[in-house]
């Protein structure tokens, strides 16, 4: 845990359970405090990556997508879409898409995300309505390209401030919740059936240059939710559990997480005790980390799997003396 102000302040007052009721009373508003202020922190932070996630949205839309007549996917296509078949402005067509995606938000996810939504796709689509950037390329393939690059970066963002900046993803939760399937199938069916009506209704080159813009938009949405780093969790078994265990925390610097097991029973011997490892390490650490441990033990079970995200701990390499 960071060594902050507030955590030394909380660490420096008797523990609320004793006599004196000044101290515990300390205690109490020291707590208030710090609660209040990781809220703060939290709020501006999601209000800042709000905020840069509707511009990088709104310049992708305006100065790559739009201009051009691209589509997407998802509601931000549908309304693409529309506005190119129908010729109705693209921000009141945003704002009437996704009002059946706020109603779904708004029973599944609470008031809170809804109505962050809801100022968030608001927000877009007046950021494209009275804020005017200029046309960048003319390129059909730098458009989708670099057009799904900003615009998955801005939902990307959004994602990252607890909002959205497409609807698509709640209808996918709220469809797979009840037949069974996972929220990537629901949103790969929208999608395709967008590009379907795009192909038939426009023609066959409009629907494939979509096609590269949701690419370029989703991988770039990853990247931006996941972060560049992509972590690996790593397990370790090993009777020479110590060594290890000490090359993980002074070579590789990383902190780790010891659990008491038993290994299982094998042909001509019995289950016995055992100590296993755990530990965090980024994907370019890996061919390092495993030479390490060969050096150890070559015959220690090692098992590997990706990490989503991580907080707290030991994530960065700190530097030995």
């Amino acid at each position: 845990m960071k060594n902050t102000l507030w955590h030394r302040v909380l660490r420096s007052l008797p523990d609320p359970g004793g006599r004196k009721s000044d101290s515990s009373e300390g205690y109490v508003r020291a707590k208030r405090l710090l609660g209040l202020r990781i809220n703060l922190g939290r709020m501006v932070k999601d209000v800042v990556f709000i905020t840069a996630g509707v511009f990088s949205a709104a310049f992708g839309l305006e100065g790559f997508l739009l201009p051009n007549g691209f589509l997407d996917g998802g509601a931000t296509g549908i309304a693409l879409l529309t506005a190119r078949l129908s010729g109705l402005p693209f921000p009141a067509l945003l704002v009437l898409i996704n009002l059946p995606f706020l109603a779904i938000a708004f029973k599944l996810a609470g008031r809170t995300f809804a109505l962050r939504a809801t100022a968030s796709i608001l927000t877009l689509a007046l950021v494209t309505s009275f804020v005017h950037f200029p046309d960048v390329t003319h390129d059909k393939l730098l458009v989708a390209v670099f057009g799904g690059f900003f615009l998955g970066a801005g939902i990307g963002l959004a994602l990252r401030g607890g909002s959205v900046l497409d609807g698509t993803e709640v209808l996918a939760l709220a469809v797979g919740r009840r037949i069974g399937i996972t929220i990537g199938d629901v949103v790969l069916v929208i999608n395709v059936a967008i590009f379907g009506v795009a192909a038939y209704t426009i023609d066959l080159e409009t629907a494939m240059y979509a096609m590269i813009t949701y690419l370029a938009a989703s991988k770039t949405l990853d990247l931006v939710v996941e972060g560049i780093e992509e972590y690996t969790g790593i397990t370790i078994i090993s009777p020479h559990h110590a060594e290890i265990r000490h090359m993980i925390a002074n070579t590789m610097g990383r902190g780790l997480t010891v659990y008491s097991g038993k290994r299982g029973f094998t042909k001509g011997a019995g289950a016995h005790e055992v100590d296993i490892l755990y530990c965090v390490i980024t994907r370019l650490e890996i061919g390092r980390f495993l030479t390490e441990v060969e050096k150890i033990d070559p015959n220690a079970f090692v098992t590997m799997s990706p990490v989503k995200d991580v907080r707290g701990g030991i994530l960065r390499k700190r530097r030995l003396h």
